[in-house]
């Protein structure tokens, strides 16, 4: 499949040989090589390119001048002029001397595994949020490499490496480049205040919400789809959305939650990109519980689970309160679904089975369940009377006098949140 750049009318197809360089450093850190080869031929395909073939390689450390050893530069040579590939793509970060240098020694357009996922977010941006985040990405990441990247920016007919922000304003001097940054961030700020207001608004309007976390591609827009008929893209690719969606759901007995997608993790996840989409990831933090919704047929489902963890960790929600739902058991071997972890705080489901989906929201209602608590609110505050539907589950209600009298179930967070309103009409029991 062609793709067509933005800033060029040429289609071009990439044709790509992979290359995956395992050093000690990578053992130590219990990642699997093969693995993270596999996700790099699915980022790559994301990305339309074809793939050629792989090359591995051994070492203790990288070299300093070729990245991979100067006998492999080698090999990749014969093999791109044997197979007719005009690009390589490397499974780890590359510095812009090593791009340089490669370029230089083989004719191709060489792209490192974060520029990959920088050009994938590239083409998935459609909202100003989402293209401002992704453009001040890729130059903080372009910033202090761009003494490596002047072949890739000047090559004809784009492709990937070349998509967001343009050549034209790649290939002006790092001042320029730096004062770009500077107005994009002005711009992300601007647009990280409005998403504070969307969120004090919904503090204050008692909103309980809910969090769909996991990996790229676990399930989480269809899961989202499906549970609240949300008019939302799906594709079977990584990062097919990027925006957070947020719509309401409404739980057995009546009352609704902020259901809210968010951007999906990947491994090695770009330290400009996460510093980027923080605004955005940390929608998390405002959830009153975060579903964990994990691709269970999936043979790097452990490692995958470790990320979404260090990544939450990272944005300060790691302690929130946390449902996995394994996702996608209809794609599952029985040995697959006899490995995963049952009790409390698991669901084994697939986003396309209706009873599956009614646990979900009932699992969702017993997690934000609370105690029992009976309000004699005053005829004349229906203020109050609607915060309580907002916040809790009101299991009944009767009259006594110009008074109703509330039976409501609230979890101890939404009670701390609003005790400030609700403490003095408790009627004891």
């Amino acid at each position: 499949m062609a793709i067509t750049t933005h800033d060029t009318q040429t289609d071009v197809q990439d044709r790509a040989i992979l290359v995956s360089l395992v050093t000690d450093k990578i053992k130590r850190t219990g990642i699997d090589p093969e693995l993270s080869l596999q996700e790099l031929v699915q980022l790559a395909e994301t990305a339309g390119v074809e793939v050629l073939d792989v090359i591995r390689q051994n070492k203790e450390t990288p070299d300093s001048k070729w990245f991979i050893g100067k006998g492999k530069v080698e090999e990749l040579r014969m093999a791109a002029d044997g197979l007719g590939a005009n690009t390589a793509i490397f499974d780890q970060e590359l510095s812009g001397a090593q791009v340089r240098n490669l370029e230089e020694s083989l004719d191709l357009k060489i792209i490192d595994r974060t520029q990959l996922i920088l050009d994938i977010f590239a083409g998935r941006a459609k909202t100003r949020e989402g293209i401002i985040q992704v453009e001040l990405a890729q130059l903080s990441y372009l910033l202090p490499r761009l003494s490596g990247h002047g072949k890739n920016l000047s090559r004809l007919g784009g492709g990937i490496g070349t998509r967001g922000p343009g050549e034209s304003k790649l290939e002006t001097d790092r001042r320029h480049i730096r004062d770009r940054i500077t107005e994009l961030k002005r711009q992300l700020d601007e647009v990280v205040k409005t998403r504070e207001l969307h969120r004090e608004r919904r503090r204050k309007s008692g909103a309980v919400q809910v969090a769909l976390v996991g990996y790229t591609n676990a399930g989480k827009s269809t899961l989202l789809k499906q549970l609240t008929d949300a008019d939302v893209y799906i594709e079977n690719q990584l990062f097919a959305t990027l925006d957070p969606t947020s719509r309401v759901l409404q739980l057995p007995g009546g009352k609704e939650v902020v259901l809210t997608d968010t951007v999906g993790f990947i491994q090695n996840l770009p330290h400009d990109l996460v510093a980027s989409f923080r605004a955005t990831l940390e929608e998390v933090n405002e959830a009153n519980l975060v579903l964990h919704v994990v691709d269970s047929s999936s043979p790097m489902r452990e490692e995958q689970m470790d990320v979404v963890q260090s990544i939450l960790q990272d944005l300060g929600a790691a302690g929130k309160p946390q449902i996995v739902l394994f996702n996608k058991t209809d794609l599952c071997q029985p040995e697959q679904l006899e490995m995963l972890p049952i009790g409390p705080g698991f669901l084994k489901i697939s986003a396309f089975n209706q009873d599956d989906l009614t646990r979900i929201t009932e699992i969702i209602s017993d997690e934000l369940a609370g105690d029992t608590l009976i309000f004699r609110i005053p005829g004349d505050r229906g203020d109050l009377s609607s915060l309580l539907y907002r916040v809790g589950e009101v299991l009944e209600q009767n009259y006594d006098g110009n008074d109703v009298l509330y039976n409501v179930r609230l979890n101890k967070e939404d009670y701390d949140k609003w005790s400030y309103k609700l403490a003095e009409f408790i009627e004891p029991q």
